[in-house]
């Protein structure tokens, strides 16, 4: 399923490459900072997953309607607040030294992404009923229809094709709110198929459970906040590479955008990590959680590594689409580049498998204060360190290796966590009380 999502964004900047390398290097920050806006109620929507697979695991389906519910109130109540970043958006990507056309499209591309902002929460949230129970085909297939109507419409309205007009970078934008709001219809109508309503309680469960929302934000709250201090962070980064110039930002979005092909599958990989400990911690199966989790790893690990040799053997490969449909002059400016930034790619995707699987295991059993510590620390030091380095002098190759780093220390903070194994005590459902045994149900001793 997110790999569809990450063929998804390839597609889009693609597209939008095509069009012109200005479209291109807009696409990145503003997406960034789109996606730092919606990341914390996202992350403490999704959370959900982890309270769907406890439920799932302790047999109390009657809880996971309830928790979808609240999951899916949240994504309704902040849509409202998304809509006030529009009219944010000039003051938002002010930047001197870069080119009016770049900042013109970065506004652009901001202002209709927030559209459709509301709908990835809420379908995110009504996806864990999926994934907290181990159905994950039902969400690809769904990730796999978004994907498709967001490839015809990228291309439809961003070159104009199929008698609509062309919008280029607006039409983008578009074609991936189209896609969300398609999800969440699609998503909607799946989980009230059937019996569903009845087993899970989905009517019931649309009420305020006040006590299990303060549980979800208490345990959902520092995930949300994590994944909004990561996404800050690389804002932050992304938006003084801003002033390297348009060809430096282009190729590194070109390299972010190959490399996503092998990290958002982690992101998958991460949730089904979480899921199955969710699972087996309220089985009160440990052992057997450290186990997914370890194979899990050398899958990541098999996966990212296959990538990593690629990036160093073949780069003009993985480069292919880019040539075909852009201009062959601006193509050559920053091919060279993005080759170099591939190289620096080998070495952290690998980092992103450690890092994915060991954080998706701990979030699983309800580690999240630490995750959020973690993260708070390594964010605020490659920044700092990046800020300082870039100071005295230091370009493009400068920030690649700082986020390199970024990487791996994310990666070493969440596998000591795991090896020191706080998660396996853990849990973020209530403790089911034991049934109370009256005088009609105890067995009675007659006198001998």
């Amino acid at each position: 399923s997110t790999g569809f999502f990450s063929l998804m964004l390839f597609v889009d900047r693609l597209f939008l490459f095509w069009h012109s390398k200005q479209a291109m290097a807009a696409a990145m920050p503003a997406g960034m900072l789109h996606w730092t806006m919606v990341c914390f109620p996202i992350g403490v929507a999704t959370y959900a997953n982890t309270f769907v697979a406890q439920y799932h695991g302790a047999k109390r389906p009657e809880r996971i309607g309830a928790t979808i519910g609240q999951a899916a109130w949240l994504g309704v109540l902040v849509t409202p607040l998304f809509l006030l970043a529009i009219p944010l958006a000039p003051w938002l990507f002010h930047a001197a030294g870069e080119e009016p056309i770049v900042r013109h499209y970065e506004i652009v591309y901001f202002r209709i992404l927030t559209l459709g902002s509301g709908a990835a929460v809420i379908s995110g949230a009504v996806s864990t009923f999926f994934t907290g129970r181990g159905e994950t085909r039902i969400v690809m297939l769904t990730d796999v229809s978004a994907t498709l109507i967001n490839a015809v419409l990228d291309y439809a309205l961003i070159f104009g094709k199929f008698g609509l007009p062309e919008l280029g970078m607006a039409g983008a934008a578009w074609a991936t709110v189209a896609s969300h709001w398609f999800k969440l219809v699609i998503y909607w109508w799946l989980i009230h198929r059937g019996e569903n309503a009845t087993i899970y309680q989905l009517r019931a469960g649309r009420r305020f459970d006040w006590p299990l929302i303060w549980r979800m934000v208490r345990y959902g709250a520092p995930s949300g906040l994590q994944m909004l201090v990561e996404g800050s962070a690389f804002t932050l980064v992304l938006m003084k590479m801003r002033g390297l110039g348009t060809d430096a930002m282009t190729a590194t979005t070109v390299a972010l955008s190959i490399n996503s092909v092998a990290f958002i599958p982690l992101v998958g990989l991460s949730i089904a990590v979480s899921t199955l400990v969710g699972q087996r911690i309220a089985q009160g199966q440990p052992e057997l959680a450290a186990r997914t989790t370890w194979s899990a790893l050398t899958l990541g690990l098999f996966y990212t590594g296959a990538f990593g040799v690629l990036y160093l053997i073949v780069p003009d490969v993985l480069l292919a689409g880019y040539a075909m449909g852009g201009d062959p002059v601006e193509y050559a400016q920053v091919r060279a580049v993005t080759i170099v930034l591939l190289r620096f790619g080998a070495a952290f995707c690998l980092f992103d498998a450690i890092q994915m699987v060991f954080v998706g295991a701990i979030k699983g059993a309800g580690d999240t204060w630490y995750v959020l510590i973690a993260t708070i620390v390594v964010s605020c030091a490659g920044v700092i360190v990046g800020w300082i380095g870039s100071a005295a002098g230091g370009g493009l190759y400068w920030w690649w290796t700082v986020i390199t780093l970024w990487t791996w220390a994310q990666a070493t903070a969440y596998a000591i966590r795991f090896l020191q194994g706080r998660w396996r005590t853990m849990r973020v459902i209530e403790y089911e009380p034991e049934p109370k045994l009256d005088d009609e149900s105890t067995p009675q001793l007659e006198a001998v």
